[in-house]
């Protein structure tokens, strides 16, 4: 987090933005640290997104509301760097499907561990209680 952020000052939109961007920087770091396969964060939500299944580009660019452009892009360069598979889906000569390769889903995992350990430092800062109370809000229906 940055020191000249005043978090006191902010809205509930700018601290739940000022959090994400902080955890998200910390988890990249932390990749970074331990890898030499550079994801970003849009490839990292592409990747968690298609995790153990094979949705069709479409359906990802749909989902997760980036732009056609956008996800081919973070596509081609996921398969560049050998973490996904793009292939035809069956009778249907326009569509194409997506998955993790071996290497993919191997990273995926190890994404996933140092998100539970930044979680679990969340936890020790803030309380398991606290953060679990963070999580039921957060996952709630807001009706928005």
């Amino acid at each position: 987090m940055t020191p000249d952020v005043e978090l006191e000052n902010l809205n509930l939109i700018d601290l739940l933005s000022e959090r994400h961007i902080a955890t998200r920087r910390i988890t990249e770091l932390a990749w970074d640290k331990e890898s030499d396969i550079q994801i970003s964060n849009s490839e990292w939500l592409i990747m968690a997104h298609i995790y153990k299944q094979q949705p069709t580009i479409a359906s990802v660019t749909k989902n997760l509301d980036i732009t056609r452009q956008a996800t081919h892009k973070f596509i081609k360069n996921l398969a560049a760097k050998g973490l996904v598979e793009v292939q035809n889906v069956e009778n249907n000569k326009k569509e194409k499907c997506i998955r993790l390769t071996t290497l993919g889903e191997e990273c995926h995992e190890e994404h996933e561990v140092v998100k539970k350990q930044l979680e679990n430092q969340i936890a020790k800062k803030i309380g398991v209680d606290q953060l679990k109370i963070l999580k039921d809000i957060l996952k709630g229906d807001w009706e928005i």
